[in-house]
């Protein structure tokens, strides 16, 4: 039995939660420690074929209540089963993961992986430290536990895999501005500010999309918003600054700092 996680996680958080998913499973099954696989930089997004014997814990983020749009034709592309157990774990800034995780479930299905139990995890939103500030906290950490356990008792027992509804995924959730109506920032990239840029380029391999020119960093191909860049320059020399963005994210500080529970199934 080798347990692997396989993490998309631009800023870290995905990749935490998803290990230690991982970790109680191999400790309640008696498995060696998991194999961790990335799956964030343009280069680590490779073809992966899994056993029936083997048991993966497949991890993203959610954006806009769906999983990332490149993401999702990716995972489609590259992620295949052969009646894998898969553990699908969502993480979400804090305001609802709405269908990103019965998303996950059915692409996973239908590359050949039989779900085992999937959840959606609560954690600080990466557009503001004041939505979801500290999570996942330690309730949080006792839920993961108990889950990954639960799913372990699942796989020990050959039980039935997870039912979850297969009628279409729902549209992407449509950020709202301050005043409520659409924000558009869709086209949105990063702005460098020179005065404090030193030019370190620590910045361009942390792109998952590979959308920072190593001369210039300026970010030149498609930004998916995850805040790779901004939270990883040393200097805080990378901002979002478009109006509909600004206007989001105090959108979210006003409405979206209440303590939003996590989603178990099993």
């Amino acid at each position: 039995m080798k347990i692997f996680v396989l993490s998309f996680s631009p800023t870290g958080t995905t990749r935490r939660v998803a290990q230690a998913v991982g970790e109680e499973l191999a400790a309640a099954l008696g498995a060696p420690a998991p194999e961790s696989i990335p799956f964030t930089r343009p280069a680590e997004r490779v073809e992966h074929r899994f056993a029936p014997q083997d048991i993966v814990v497949a991890a993203f983020p959610v954006y806009a209540g769906r999983l990332p749009n490149k993401l999702l034709l990716e995972c489609k592309a590259k992620l295949f089963g052969s009646g894998t157990p898969v553990v699908p774990v969502c993480t979400f800034g804090n305001r609802s993961c709405d269908e990103a995780l019965r998303e996950q479930v059915l692409l996973l299905e239908e590359n050949g992986f039989r779900p085992v139990g999937a959840a959606a995890f609560a954690v600080q939103h990466a557009f503001s430290d004041r939505v979801g500030t500290g999570r996942p906290d330690g309730e949080d950490w006792a839920q993961l536990r108990e889950f990954a356990r639960a799913a372990a008792q699942k796989l020990a027992e050959g039980a039935p895999p997870l039912a979850v509804e297969h009628s279409p995924i729902g549209p992407y959730y449509t950020p709202l501005k301050a005043d409520g109506t659409p924000a558009k920032f869709l086209k949105a990239k990063p702005v460098v500010n020179r005065q404090l840029c030193d030019g370190c380029g620590r910045c361009a391999p942390l792109c998952p999309m590979g959308s920072i020119d190593e001369r210039t960093l300026e970010t030149t191909g498609v930004c998916i918003k995850c805040q790779a860049c901004i939270r990883g320059c040393p200097r805080g020399a990378r901002t979002l600054t478009d109006p509909d963005f600004v206007s989001h994210v105090a959108m979210l500080e006003q409405h979206y700092t209440r303590r939003a529970p996590n989603v178990l199934w099993l």
